[in-house]
């Protein structure tokens, strides 16, 4: 059975406001120790219906990489804000996502007449914005946000993998797992590592 619930729910945010244009946001990374956070925004065409797709997570690498050029080449408009590990260390890594998606709210070539986010409440002048908990679950806007976040974000560590072949940034996408700690703990910690992080502040106290 096809799945329009999260179709659904931005024809009724439409029919409840009395608008046509919707932008979507969504964020990338904010749990990782490397590599930086990637927010989008996006506002896809009226009337337009994918039911395949849904939160990032809950897709593969293949479904993820053809669902974004889909939504891409569909967009009204779309616009993705990537924030290095340096910004996350200095600002935090809610502000950054925060950050990110109202950047790439503003930076949308159209104004949406409302903008659903992900979880995260933010406030931008002349913009309505509504925060919902697992958006991505519930809109096709923020889930289709949340794809163009995950695969430009996985790209950015693939190609970090290319510069840090010891790291396996291209598998382990920069999270916190076993063989991330591993080898960071053998090779050191990178430029790209977020030094806030508890996790990498161990590994420098370690090598002091």
């Amino acid at each position: 059975m096809i799945d329009r619930s999260r179709i659904l729910f931005d024809l009724n945010i439409k029919k409840e406001y009395k608008v046509n244009l919707i932008s979507g946001s969504d964020e990338a990374g904010r749990g990782a120790m490397a590599g930086p956070i990637v927010a989008a925004s996006v506002i896809l065409p009226v009337g337009y219906e994918n039911p395949l797709i849904k939160d990032s997570k809950k897709l593969n690498k293949v479904q993820r990489s053809i669902l974004s050029d889909e939504i891409k080449n569909i967009a009204i408009s779309y616009n993705i804000q990537v924030l290095d590990s340096n910004l996350v260390d200095e600002i935090n890594p809610k502000k950054a996502s925060q950050v990110g998606m109202i950047e790439s709210i503003k930076n949308l070539t159209i104004k949406p007449e409302i903008s659903l986010i992900d979880a995260e409440k933010i406030n931008i002048d002349d913009f309505i914005c509504l925060p919902f908990i697992k958006g991505d679950d519930l809109s096709q806007s923020i889930a289709a946000a949340s794809i163009l976040a995950k695969t430009a974000r996985d790209q950015i560590m693939i190609d970090y993998a290319k510069i840090y072949p010891n790291y396996n940034f291209d598998i382990h996408k920069g999270y916190c797992v076993k063989d991330h700690l591993t080898r960071t703990k053998k090779f050191g910690v990178l430029p790209i590592h977020r030094k806030s992080y508890k996790p990498i502040k161990n590994i420098l106290e370690d090598n002091l």
